[in-house]
């Protein structure tokens, strides 16, 4: 039961069990600034996470993103700030979650983006997570929209010896490597949050929070230079041009009209980040201020960055790369 004798702002992630979202509850928890509570599905409330959050006080509330604007609104009533990390097939089914937030007065919503910034018409996800940017505001609700740029857990190329389903994936150089990319570290995104959602300066704003940007062949640079692997690594990268990405896409998108498969949605989706970043230069800082977000490294400078040179030796450790 929560103590209702303390008075520190009652946050929620809605989706508490996500890679993004367990950083988030543990920077929140960190910060001793909040209550902290998350809601999960029925079938998580036993994984080792939640389990852990319990230790930890957070409060445990069992709830599915379909169960109805009622039902989310017992959720979240007495919640000050809602933060969204539910999976990407689940973007549009954010509008009950927030049209409860209205019912019950949520002070501040925070939708699930936490990707890299861009403008309609290039990304079917983030065509969706714009949509309910738009529904956010129709509804009057204080927000913020918060952007971390590229994982730097995405960001380098594995071994040519690594065992990871993504080995190959890594190893492409997508028309030349040569556009800046905004790259954060994914295990400190829950420091700047907890910054983030206390700031008065960020309601009704969108925020970029990143801590290094790099070209995509630079980070091969990095990745030849701490794997051992050498100027070896970049002679076997395999380079894409624009024009075939583009027919990537095509083909992506067509099996996923007729599949409609996990596979084929994180294909499609996959291959259109790809060109908005890599092709279109969309996650670059220069980029996302001139879509009017607010810079984190501006905002908090007593926040010391990661670079994404000094996180590889930790990600060839194990080559953690999701």
């Amino acid at each position: 039961m929560a103590d209702t004798t303390d008075s520190r702002p009652l946050v929620l992630v809605f989706g508490g069990t996500g890679h993004t979202a367990v950083v988030i509850i543990n920077g929140l928890v960190k910060s001793g600034a909040f209550r902290v509570a998350t809601a999960v599905r029925a079938s998580s409330l036993s994984k080792p996470v939640v389990v852990e959050y319990r230790k930890n006080n957070v409060i445990i509330h069992e709830a599915d993103i379909d169960d109805g604007v009622e039902k989310l609104a017992k959720v979240l009533h007495g919640v000050d700030v809602l933060i969204s990390t539910i999976t990407a097939r689940k973007i549009l089914s954010q509008r009950d979650l927030f049209a409860a937030a209205k019912q019950v007065g949520v002070k501040r919503v925070i939708p699930c983006d936490f990707g890299t910034p861009g403008a309609r018409g290039v990304r079917d996800l983030l065509d969706e997570k714009l949509e309910i940017h738009d529904y956010i505001k129709s509804l009057g609700l204080g927000y913020t929209f918060i952007d971390i740029g590229w994982w730097m857990q995405i960001s380098l190329p594995c071994r040519s010896t690594s065992k990871s389903m993504m080995r190959d994936a890594s190893r492409q150089l997508y028309n030349g490597g040569v556009k800046k990319i905004l790259v954060t570290n994914l295990d400190n995104v829950g420091v700047y949050v907890a910054h983030v959602i206390a700031d008065e300066r960020t309601l009704n704003h969108s925020v970029l929070i990143w801590e290094d940007q790099v070209t995509a062949l630079q980070a091969m640079e990095i990745g030849a230079k701490v794997s051992g692997e050498g100027s070896a690594l970049i002679e076997n990268v395999a380079h894409v041009s624009a024009n075939e990405l583009l027919e990537r896409i095509a083909a992506a998108k067509e099996e996923y009209a007729k599949t409609h498969s996990f596979v084929s949605f994180a294909t499609k989706t996959g291959y259109q980040y790809q060109y908005s970043i890599h092709v279109l230069g969309e996650n670059s800082l220069e980029n996302a201020k001139a879509l009017g977000y607010l810079d984190s490294r501006e905002l908090y400078p007593d926040i010391i960055p990661d670079t994404l040179e000094n996180y590889a030796p930790k990600f060839y450790e194990n080559e953690y790369i999701l």
